[in-house]
């Protein structure tokens, strides 16, 4: 949702950021590596229970992944290798951050709690599938009410108040199954529509016809005869 809404806008402010970047020799792939690290330092920090320098780290993790886009932009090295490599790491990204929260609550509160991280990971994977998916069959399946920034977001609010990190594991539970459900019937009503019917050339449909109608063909005969 503000990924759509915001997303363009933000391209264009980190823009010059990306070129001073780039001249400094950092390259896209870099800035994914860096990103990765900070991810393993915010697994390790909230699992230990350090959750506000958790938020930190988590928010350390996600500027790279903002830049180095811009980066590979600006520096003529986009392509489908860096994007591949960007949603790989953000995928591992995502895994990390809420598998430190599922040590973090089997450590502190036990029970059923720490399962919630693991369930709120598996909706993720679940609308980051249906969005590849549906682009490789040639459909859209952007939008939603949680993609990955709101996960992020919401997620170091949880992590900075402590009290408010169960409710709002349900929360990102809860509105990543209404984005699941929404991304499933909006690729389900594009595959739907009848496909464009392609016209054929008149001489084309007009020979076809003679082939089917032996008089036509014998018409055709006498014409080429005459």
């Amino acid at each position: 949702m503000l990924d759509g809404r915001w997303k363009s806008d933000i391209e264009r402010r980190l823009r010059p950021i990306g070129t001073d970047l780039s001249r400094t020799g950092l390259t896209a792939d870099h800035l994914t590596l860096v990103g990765m690290v900070m991810a393993v330092a915010t697994a390790v920090a909230v699992a230990n229970g350090a959750l506000r320098l958790g938020v930190l780290l988590l928010v350390a993790s996600a500027l790279p992944d903002a830049l180095d886009g811009a980066v590979a932009k600006a520096s003529g090295t986009a392509g489908p290798r860096g994007s591949f490599f960007d949603s790989v790491a953000d995928r591992v990204t995502d895994s990390l951050a809420l598998g430190g929260i599922g040590w973090y609550l089997a450590s502190e509160d036990g029970g059923h709690a720490a399962l919630l991280p693991f369930a709120v990971m598996a909706t993720a994977a679940l609308i980051s599938y249906e969005r590849a998916k549906a682009e490789s069959l040639g459909f859209t399946a952007r939008g939603g009410l949680m993609e990955r920034l709101e996960r992020i977001v919401i997620l170091g609010v949880g992590l900075f108040f402590e009290v408010l990190l169960i409710p709002v594991l349900w929360l990102m539970l809860s509105l990543s199954l209404v984005t699941a459900v929404q991304r499933f019937a909006k690729v389900w009503a594009q595959a739907s529509a009848p496909a464009p019917v392609a016209s054929r050339p008149r001489w084309r449909a007009r020979r076809v016809a003679r082939r089917r109608d032996p008089a036509l063909r014998r018409r055709a005969y006498r014409s080429r005869r005459s």
